[in-house]
């Protein structure tokens, strides 16, 4: 038996071109206490914090946070997974770069607030933290 021709074993010619914008998740507690010393904006079912980190690097980085004010752990893992998955749908889209954003979940609203609404505070948030500032 021939094996069929001009078909490879699935692997593209190229490697796909990496994003222009790099994200990473904050990790460390002075990064959010830094984050949460700027700019701020409490809007409906989130709290966002955001901070120019100034240091010309092409990276955006994302901190999300749910106290035990949100409730048990089943709860604020929601609550962190419905951050996490409005963040990628409505924030990385026009995040800037060299910024440091915090999504701070809170009590109630958070968790029952519909996704809709949720996406429409976040980008509300957004355009008042990076409002220009006299």
């Amino acid at each position: 038996m021939t094996p069929p021709e001009s078909q490879g074993q699935g692997i593209a010619a190229e490697p796909p071109a990496p994003p222009a914008v790099s994200f990473c998740v904050l990790a460390k507690r002075a990064d959010f206490l830094k984050a949460a010393s700027a700019r701020r904006q409490g809007i409906g079912g989130l709290l966002l914090q955001a901070r120019d980190r100034a240091d010309g690097s092409p990276q955006v980085r994302i901190g999300f946070t749910a106290s035990k004010k949100i409730g048990n752990a089943v709860l604020r893992n929601r609550a962190k997974r419905r951050l996490r998955a409005l963040a990628r749908e409505a924030l990385f889209p026009v995040a800037r770069l060299g910024w440091d954003y915090v999504l701070v979940a809170r009590p109630a609203e958070t968790v029952t607030r519909a996704h809709a609404d949720l996406k429409a505070d976040l980008a509300e948030a957004l355009r008042s933290v990076h409002r220009v500032r006299p």
